[in-house]
């Protein structure tokens, strides 16, 4: 059985400010965001890795990098593009408000209509691509460890996205499992690459603050 586990990485400045940041975009992690890195791996410490994964983006691959170093478990660290944040186009750097002020129908498919939200008037990259590159993520490293424990530091909306791919959710009710907190922890497990289990979902606990707007996606 293959064990993954799922971070989000550490808060943003965009992320305070309500902006989204997307698959291009980038902004600097908050100085008090490397507290909550060190601890998820005091929380994942007793966990025996057989890889670690980033995206390339600076504020995923930083906090992996803060992570895997405090684990000091001598495993491989690849950066992989299928773990990109969802390409927001011309989202990328402006507030939530403003997007909705701009972009009230992609924005209304973004909160409400999932299955309609693949990019169009935005020059964004949408739900479908981005959940088949995650999916094929998962089950090359599935297949590559099929009795490994396997750390995988991502972003907010890949992974909503990419998660519920996995388990197989309808569109229409991904919301409705939670959303993703900055340095929380998924895990899902599997035993054929193909269909995943929640072991357990937006873990937080190990932060002791409060979750918010700013937080959560």
């Amino acid at each position: 059985m293959t064990t993954f586990y799922f971070v989000r990485h550490g808060q943003t400045e965009w992320n305070l400010e309500r902006r989204f940041q997307g698959g291009f975009g980038d902004s600097p992690l908050l100085p008090a965001s490397y507290d909550d890195m060190h601890s998820v791996a005091k929380y994942l410490q007793d966990v025996n890795f057989d890889h670690f994964f980033a995206s390339p983006l600076p504020r995923a691959r930083r906090t992996a990098e803060t992570i895997v170093n405090d684990l000091d478990q001598n495993k491989p660290f690849s950066l992989r593009s299928n773990l990109l944040e969802v390409g927001l186009g011309k989202w990328e750097g402006e507030s939530i408000a403003q997007v909705e002020k701009d972009y009230p129908k992609e924005y209304d498919q973004y909160r409400n209509h999932l299955e309609d939200f693949e990019g169009e008037g935005f020059d964004g990259e949408g739900y479908t691509l981005a959940a088949a590159r995650f999916q094929r993520f998962a089950k090359e490293t599935s297949q590559a460890y099929p009795d490994g424990n396997i750390l995988v530091v991502a972003h907010g909306l890949i992974l909503a996205f990419g998660l519920n791919a996995l388990l197989q959710t309808p569109r229409t009710e991904i919301r409705q499992r939670g959303g993703l907190s900055n340095t929380s922890t998924t895990i899902l497990t599997t035993k054929d690459g193909q269909n995943y289990q929640v072991k357990d979902w937006n873990v937080t606990s190990y932060l002791n603050k409060k979750q918010d707007a700013t937080t959560t996606i």
